[in-house]
């Protein structure tokens, strides 16, 4: 058997494998559902990474998933690969009327005023749904920010913005000379919300932003580590001034 590029050839393979193998014969909706949260994730990396010849294969492991799922799902007649695609396009025309019907938009703002208006009239009881609860803290805050925003949910003023994180960080202070923990790590969710709100409002992803100073740190004590095992040390032999030059060396090397 050779690979094509051809979409219902892949299908073909993907339900041969399903009924031949044993073990994707065993495989359930539940049992990958983690391995398809993974598979995105892989194709995030190869994205901040411009990994293009990566994203190729992450792509084409998240096509993978969507068609394994679309097989798990049409073996209990729930639905079929034609009706996933069917249902894909009857949302995509009926949610861009700007682009397949008669209406007007001047900006980007209004056609995600837009979108929510059509999402709502769809049956949706709050535009804040369709925002999974598994989803990352921070991308689920920006998203639940953006979609309030939409609908004209906002600070009016960047200033605004600013008052409320200096606010939410004199309360979190306060809770660190207290002994309550409850209110503490509550004060410290409101403070993360309020800077996921200003990188929203200043045009950063937070997810993104946090994901590059990870790496930056990662980076960085690697780096130490590296240093420091060329010359037969351990970390916790090692004192913090010596694993700090380090670590600067490494910003001026990497950043």
């Amino acid at each position: 058997m050779e690979a094509t590029s051809n979409f219902y050839d892949l299908l073909n393979l993907v339900q041969t494998l399903r009924k031949e193998c044993p073990w994707d014969r065993k495989q359930t909706h539940e049992s990958i559902k983690d391995n398809l949260i993974e598979e995105a994730y892989e194709a995030v990396e190869a994205i901040d990474k411009q990994e293009f010849d990566e994203l190729r294969k992450e792509l084409g492991d998240l096509l993978l998933h969507v068609i394994f799922q679309t097989i798990m799902a049409s073996e209990s007649q729930h639905f079929t690969i034609q009706e996933v695609i069917q249902t894909l396009q009857a949302k995509l025309i009926r949610r861009h009327p700007h682009v397949f019907e008669d209406v007007e938009v001047d900006s980007e703002e209004e056609v995600a005023q837009n979108w929510e208006e059509i999402k709502m009239k769809e049956g949706k009881k709050s535009v804040l749904d369709g925002i999974p609860n598994p989803l990352p803290a921070l991308i689920r805050a920006q998203r639940m920010q953006e979609k309030a925003s939409n609908v004209g949910f906002d600070w009016p003023e960047s200033d605004d913005v600013w008052d409320k994180v200096e606010e939410e960080m004199e309360e979190f202070r306060i809770t660190l000379s207290e002994k309550d923990e409850n209110a503490r790590e509550n004060e410290f969710g409101d403070l993360l919300f309020s800077l996921v709100n200003m990188a929203r409002y200043t045009g950063i992803d937070a997810e993104d932003s946090l994901r590059q100073t990870n790496r930056k740190f990662e980076n960085r004590f690697r780096y130490i580590e590296k240093k420091l095992e060329e010359q037969n040390q351990s970390l916790n032999n090692t004192e913090l001034e010596e694993m700090d030059r380090y670590w600067n060396e490494a910003k001026e090397q990497h950043d």
